[in-house]
């Protein structure tokens, strides 16, 4: 009989408020008035919704199909409740936050995606990649439109140029102006790695535009102004640039077609010096007001203003009087040679960068910034702004004017309003511990010790530490003791929250410690070469001030073993007769636990053993190794029963399931750099799963007393709960599904090579092959190879009716009857139907050109039967742009075309007479409504007022 095992999955993650592989977004709570908004961050593969007042989690955006990093985020600027999330695998999808679900998901890119936009309608969406295209998405159809390249590395900046025309008399321009033109698409602004700044008219879809944007190698970031009157791009070395936007130039160009080359839209206004000389990752303009805040790697903000016209004609005023002072000083000056310069200079549209912009104010923050976004909240004039950090937290700032008594103006102050930290660490976590009941996790890192609930994922509380390597509950589980790089053992009460005691017990490291099976004990191995046995005392202490004393725990030193080399590993059997010790040399020592002799000495490994477990009955023990082998010994004569090549780099962690239940007591994991969890059978010596999941090296693994579930502990900040399922594995099934995976992987990466790629294209089809879109082909090209075996069939029978009435029905395929005996056009339909708009083009390009006189066949009876003309319209003319030259040079097809077009003209004519009868009558209604219904109240100052509120606020006006 085949040996079946259960399986482990993923149930649930947390310790991570925001991961640094994507931006952040602020978005406001509509409901609440005194809310601080929200905070739509990255932890990973899901998309997490905070309350940055509460500090609590809303809600969890996850698609159970997607395994890939967030990469970016954006929000729609119609509908504040979708948001379009980038992935690491190329993928885009659009998410419902109200319904925290997926409404589309769009698969274009090869690579990474870095940056999403929206146009202002919210109908389009562009995104940026790694693999230097930009693709455009039309969310209406749910297609991608087309990709354009140009750019030689990464995309680093995106936004829409969408400026709003307006209406003037001169038409003084000698352009020809093209009568009757349809409205503009756009413009599109882009910025790359490759230091190049490129503006596309999306009308004509090509670049109308390059120019360098840094002049030292590289362009990190894009910020536009929100009138489109200027953008500012940054790169290294502290460096910013500003150019100016000739939006009124590229409003009447869309309208023109013979528009001289020599004309520029874009022009470099000069270079600004950010104070950090880090590289610059994100440029932000305020939406309303004249600020824009920039940031590098590094933990400061840098917020600059944008001053406004009488500042700079001061601060102009101010330089010609001093320019005056210095010449008057100097003999031999000519007056008029100074009257002339200061004319020149007043002109606030002609003054430098230098002039017109001023750094406002440098915001220190609490860790490496990722992202920043403004906050906008109704009713509050202050700025304020919210900032992500790589070390998992997101803080808010406020930003305030403090009185000076010496100047005139306020000087600008910032202050921390709110932080979400608590639910997470701020370094990678290095050790995990379960209580005896599985209920409570301890989670230590450098600085800080936090326990869980299991069940709830809440923090219950948090502890200062020094730099954590290792901890344990102890027996009772109201006490956790930690062990630190620095020598010391850190005793702290989960009840009462303090630090109990803090023991200096080792001259190096503290690398491994573990608690003794009987409960009185602990051992701790460390870098000085020993390993030294603690006993636990409760010692009544005096309270200070006071006669009464308290108990209180504390360790005092009872046996210390000395060995060769420092120790990276200890551990006793589960029986206490015997402890294991792993040594810097690569060599496991086996001591008897009463007499401290040795026992056995392992040899094997070529590099350091890092961590190791024996079995419950005290029989096995398992060692893993840097040098990314698993070796299983015999504890008896301590013999290598199996040496595992495991993982593909170092194995960090190995446990053994801790119980024989379902005979299942030597089965293991091992957690290694490679960021996957191995499960295996230590009697067999057979892999048994492969758990995927975590996005960085796992550094712990913990496995509960019942062996239900595990825990890890990651360098991408999340702790992941894995459960034993009753779903059950079979090895031979586990191998075919693994080499499946394999094959796909090949096969859609041969097939993603594209014909396009050596050419010097500016505009190519968006297109990907996916396992979906080739199997979404296999079942057009089954559907219709059934049709047709069909369409004849039917058609005998027709013929034999004619000449014989009494005839009967034909076999037709089963499938047709179980759907209720549906014809084989209705049947091709529906397979059509059920194809994702998205993926229906890369589907059609599976089929082989044989098959397409069998698509023209059903194409020319969807037209005849007016079934789903959109959809069949689609099919038709995409099938005609991919085929058309072998379709021309066709006679049979041909004849097949010039029925199409006949059916479909006359299906068109029909549904275009309903919608202009349909038009008509809710015209007739419409004006039935208005004459019945009251007259409209209209306030005569009302329009006036509301002009008055829209007018925009000068943004930007001395730059274009």
């Amino acid at each position: 009989m085949v040996k079946s095992y259960l399986k482990y999955e993923h149930s649930k993650s947390f310790g991570i408020v925001a991961s640094s592989t994507s931006n952040i977004i602020w978005t406001a709570n509509d409901r609440s008035n005194t809310s601080a908004g929200h905070a739509i961050v990255a932890a990973n593969e899901e998309v997490l919704t905070w309350d940055i007042k509460k500090g609590e989690l809303l809600s969890r955006w996850r698609d159970e199909n997607c395994s890939a990093q967030v990469t970016a985020i954006a929000q729609s600027k119609s509908d504040k409740d979708v948001f379009a999330i980038g992935y690491d695998d190329g993928s885009i999808r659009l998410w419902d936050s109200k319904i925290a679900t997926t409404i589309v998901s769009f698969n274009g890119h090869r690579s990474t995606i870095t940056i999403l936009a929206f146009d202002q309608s919210g109908v389009r969406l562009a995104s940026g990649s790694k693999d230097t295209d930009v693709i455009m998405w039309d969310l209406v159809a749910e297609v991608g439109q087309y990709k354009l390249r140009g750019h030689k590395d990464q995309i680093t900046g995106l936004a829409f140029v969408e400026p709003q025309p307006e209406v003037s008399e001169d038409t003084a321009d000698q352009a020809m102006v093209v009568e009757g033109a349809a409205t503009s698409e756009g413009f599109l602004l882009t910025t790359g790695k490759d230091s190049l700044i490129k503006l596309w008219d999306l009308s004509s879809r090509h670049c109308i535009e390059t120019h360098i944007a840094q002049t030292n190698g590289e362009c990190w970031a894009l910020g536009l102004t929100p009138d489109f009157s200027g953008a500012v791009t940054a790169g290294n070395s502290g460096e910013m640039k500003v150019w100016s936007l000739d939006t009124s130039g590229l409003i009447t160009s869309q309208q023109q077609v013979d528009i001289p080359q020599s004309r520029h839209f874009l022009q470099d206004r000069g270079t600004l010096l950010r104070q950090g000389k880090d590289k610059a990752t994100e440029i932000i303009f305020h939406p309303r007001r004249d600020y824009f805040t920039v940031h590098g790697s590094d933990k400061s903000v840098e917020i600059w203003r944008i001053r406004s016209e009488s500042e700079i004609k001061k601060s102009l005023a101010r330089k010609k009087k001093r320019r005056k002072e210095k010449l008057a000083s100097k003999k031999g000056a000519e007056d008029e040679e100074m009257d002339v310069d200061g004319e020149q200079d007043e002109d606030p549209s002609k003054a430098s960068v230098i002039e017109s912009f001023a750094q406002h104010l440098i915001i220190r923050t609490g860790g490496k910034v990722r992202s920043v976004d403004w906050v906008l909240k109704h009713g509050h004039k202050g700025l304020q702004l919210l900032v992500g950090t790589t070390n998992n937290q997101l803080e808010l700032y406020n930003i305030t004017k403090e009185k000076s008594k010496s100047k005139q103006d306020d000087v600008p102050d910032y202050n921390r309003a709110m932080a979400v930290e608590l639910p997470g660490h701020r370094a990678d976590i290095r050790a995990l511990a379960l209580s005896s009941d599985d209920k409570m996790l301890a989670t230590a890192s450098n600085g800080s010790l936090k326990i869980w609930n299991v069940k709830t994922q809440s923090c219950i509380r948090t502890f200062e530490c020094g730099y954590a390597l290792c901890c344990a509950f102890l027996p009772g589980d109201k006490v956790v003791i930690v062990g630190t790089k620095g020598g010391e053992i850190e005793l702290f009460d989960v009840a009462s929250a303090q630090l109990l005691d803090n023991v200096s017990a080792h001259e190096g490291a503290v690398w491994s410690l573990q608690v003794h099976p009987d409960g009185r004990s602990v051992v701790t191995g460390s870098a000085d070469k020993t390993a030294k046995f603690w006993n636990f005392h409760i010692v009544q202490e005096e309270v200070l001030g006071t006669t009464r004393t308290t108990p209180r725990l504390k360790l005092s030193q009872s046996r210390t073993l000395k060995v060769s080399d420092d120790i990276l590993s200890l551990r006793f059997s589960p029986d206490a007769k015997l402890l294991a010790v792993a040594l810097l040399d690569s060599t496991v020592k086996v001591f008897f636990t009463d007499s401290l002799k040795l026992y056995l000495n392992l040899y094997g490994h070529k590099l350091p053993v890092l961590n190791m477990d024996i079995s419950y009955d005290s029989k096995l023990i398992v060692t893993c190794s840097a040098d990314k082998n698993v070796r299983i010994w015999g504890l008896d004569f301590g013999d290598c029963h199996k040496a595992l090549f495991a993982h593909q780099d170092s194995i960090l962690q190995v446990a053994f399931v801790p119980h024989n239940q379902d005979g299942n007591g030597h089965h293991f994991f091992s957690a290694s750099k490679d960021r996957t969890i191995k499960y295996w059978d230590g009697d067999k010596f057979e892999q048994i799963q492969r758990i995927d999941g975590h996005h960085g090296e796992i550094w712990a693994l913990a496995m509960s007393r019942s062996g239900s579930f595990i825990v890890s502990a990651s360098h991408d900040k999340s702790i992941r709960v894995w459960e034993e399922t009753d779903e059950q594995i079979f090895l031979e099934e586990e191998r075919e599904k693994e080499i499946e995976e394999l094959y796909e992987k090949t096969l859609t990466s041969s097939l993603e090579r594209d014909p396009d790629e050596d050419k010097d294209v500016e505009v190519a089809a968006a297109t990907k092959q996916t396992v979906e879109t080739l199997m979404a082909g296999e079942r057009i090209a089954e559907a219709l190879e059934l049709g047709m075996a069909d369409l004849h069939v039917m058609r005998e029978w027709e013929e034999a009716k004619a000449a014989n009435p009494n005839v009967g029905p034909p076999q037709r395929d089963p499938i047709f009857v179980y759907q209720g005996n549906i014809s084989a056009e209705e049947y091709v339909m529906s397979v059509l139907r059920k194809i994702k708009a998205s993926a229906l083009h890369d589907a059609l390009l599976v089929l082989p050109f044989a098959t397409v006189p069998l698509l023209f066949t059903f194409l020319n009876l969807f037209a005849l039967r007016s079934m789903n003309i959109p959809l069949t319209c689609r099919i038709l003319f995409f099938m005609l742009k991919t085929h058309h030259n072998q379709i021309v040079s066709s006679r049979t097809m041909r004849v097949m075309l010039d029925g199409i077009r006949t059916n479909l003209r006359k299906s068109l004519k029909r549904q275009k007479d309903e919608m202009g009868y349909n038009i008509a009558a809710l015209k007739v209604v419409g004006m039935q409504l208005r004459y019945n219904s009251v007259k409209d109240y209209l306030d005569e100052n009302w329009e006036n007022e509301d002009e008055s509120q829209n007018v925009k606020k000068r943004t930007f006006v001395h730059v274009s």
